[in-house]
């Protein structure tokens, strides 16, 4: 199979990879969409890998012993290899799982962990079908691009009569904003960069600049003085959180999604807030409703979606990462549009 390699700092290579074998209840999955994530940053520290990324949607083609999943099923794959018998996994919670199982020794697969490459093992509990009116494109949404504010909203309980704020426009803050939007809120969203900030205004959000000292005026004056009800911090960017708090009434909920050990916060006690820590979502318990959250946003994914690449380009989308000049890219592995090769692998 071919598969993306980070061979040296600022190297990304498409490679040969024998491919992966299934092996009871690890399955192997056709990857026929492979969302980038934070793979550029792998790539510009130089970490050198030969299993390059985390997100995917495809159709299983080698079922092995599994009873959860059948060959020709089209499906999400979720990150990371949980066991799938710990209390965090059995709660649905997998992506704490201490426990992480090692599926090439259990199949004997030299490669196929990672997913910017044509073939990937899996745990089939780690699977999420994809209903039939949701294209494989859409559906992948369902990792990166919606799960982690996914998580976000729903422990935040967004709702219409909310005001949220939104920092940072990447892929992430504009999964966030699709759902925000589709859920009935008014949206604010803080963005520096002025392709992201585009996109972000074209998805519904009243896009503000958080270096400007009139932003807190805007969003008080928006709110009769009170402040947004929630927020959520997409950026990582050290002062986002402190600078986000300026922005939220009392007692209100701030969802902390950007994975950084550098956020700082306002003083936190007199604030009132609650603040939930977010990284991915809950596959067994609220796998209906992500999949009403993307069928709601389709139009809006469309905009989030801003190129579509075959592997070999994944370099090049790469550097798009890099400059920012990007929302989410989605890789076609077999250089054909998913749910085109989804339809003939089906016949």
């Amino acid at each position: 199979m071919k598969a993306a390699t980070i061979t040296a700092p600022g190297v990304v290579d498409i490679v040969e990879q024998s491919d992966p074998h299934s092996g009871g209840d690890v399955v192997v999955v056709q990857i026929l969409v492979a969302p980038l994530c934070t793979e550029y940053r792998d790539r510009a520290s130089g970490n050198l890998t030969d299993h390059v990324g985390h997100e995917a949607a495809g159709i299983v083609i080698d079922a092995g012993t599994s009873t959860r999943v059948t060959t020709g099923q089209r499906v999400v794959v979720m990150p990371q290899f949980g066991c799938g018998r710990c209390r965090y996994c059995l709660s649905g919670e997998h992506i704490y799982c201490p426990f992480q199982r090692d599926v090439l020794t259990e199949t004997g697969s030299a490669f196929g962990t990672g997913t910017v490459a044509q073939y990937v093992l899996k745990p089939d509990w780690l699977l999420v079908p994809v209903p039939d009116d949701i294209s494989l494109e859409h559906a992948a949404m369902a990792c990166c691009g919606f799960g982690p504010t996914f998580q976000a909203h729903q422990r935040l309980s967004t709702n219409a009569l909310d005001t949220v704020v939104i920092s940072g426009c990447g892929p992430v803050g504009l999964g966030g904003i699709a759902q925000a939007v589709t859920r009935g809120a008014r949206v604010y969203a803080l963005e520096t960069q002025e392709y992201r900030a585009d996109l972000a205004g074209r998805m519904g959000a009243a896009v503000l600049d958080p270096r400007d000292p009139d932003t807190a005026k805007t969003i008080k004056e928006a709110t009769g003085g009170w402040g947004a009800d929630k927020g959520i911090e997409t950026s990582g960017a050290r002062s986002a959180g402190a600078g986000l708090m300026t922005l939220l009434r009392p007692r209100a909920d701030l969802g902390v999604v950007a994975w950084t050990n550098e956020l700082t916060l306002g003083p936190v006690i007199p604030s009132g807030m609650t603040l939930h820590a977010c990284w991915h979502w809950n596959h067994l318990t609220s796998s209906d409703a992500m999949w009403t959250s993307i069928r709601r946003s389709r139009t809006l994914i469309d905009t989030q979606i801003t190129h579509r690449m075959p592997l070999e380009e994944v370099s090049a989308a790469m550097d798009l990462q890099d400059a920012g000049a990007c929302g989410k890219i989605i890789l076609y592995p077999f250089g054909a549009t998913a749910d085109a090769l989804a339809a003939r692998t089906a016949s």
